[in-house]
């Protein structure tokens, strides 16, 4: 589990933290570890742009972006290669999951304009696990709809930066980075890697 000393409204886990959208014991295991309730805010993921705003607990709908101004509710997505990013500002948080075509959409970007029309501006960003670009390979027809962005991956294959897309979207924000490639790094559930259907989970919430 990564705790970004920065960020206290914010939790990123790992395979070991088991997949709390299906298990309830590794959901109170989590919620215990961060001192937050174990009734979070989930989304039905689609790797779209869309975001939705939580007023209480429960699956919200097909998004993949969330933000809430209500202090203490946990928000959370489930990741295995995708990014969970987290946008915090002073009256609310915000959480997306953006794989690659959730970030060619603009989901962090759609939440920061969300987020600022409903007053609450984000003003620090922390981008958890997903795959690196050591890791991301793409073919030329992905990697040509990322301009700029194009990278090479550590088996000389063409790749795409998404965290280098994923900061672009984030520019004038203060940003923390885990760092972390789900793919080379076993701690992490990747679909790429292993074509599981388990998730690790990206939570965030607004401290009271």
């Amino acid at each position: 589990m990564i705790r970004p000393g920065s960020l206290p409204g914010v939790m990123f886990g790992g395979a070991a933290d088991g997949d709390p959208r299906r298990d309830a014991t590794a959901r109170r295991r989590m919620a215990a570890a961060a001192g937050i309730g174990v009734d979070w805010a989930w989304m039905r993921q689609v790797h779209g742009a869309t975001v939705v705003r939580a007023t209480g607990p429960g699956v919200l709908g097909e998004a993949d972006a969330v933000f809430t101004t209500v202090p203490g509710l946990p928000l959370a997505v489930g990741i295995a290669d995708c990014y969970p990013v987290v946008l915090v500002a002073e009256e609310g948080v915000g959480i997306a999951h953006a794989g690659w075509r959730g970030v060619l959409a603009g989901v962090v970007a759609e939440l920061r304009a969300a987020m600022t029309a409903a007053g609450t501006g984000p003003t620090r960003a922390a981008i958890g696990p997903g795959i690196g670009p050591c890791c991301f390979e793409v073919g030329s027809e992905v990697a040509e709809r990322f301009p700029g962005f194009a990278s090479t991956t550590s088996r000389g294959t063409p790749g795409v930066d998404l965290p280098a897309a994923l900061r672009a979207q984030l520019v004038g924000l203060t940003v923390w980075e885990s760092g972390v490639c789900t793919m080379s790094d076993a701690g992490y559930h990747s679909f790429r890697r292993d074509g599981t259907a388990h998730r690790q989970a990206g939570v965030a919430w607004l401290i009271p």
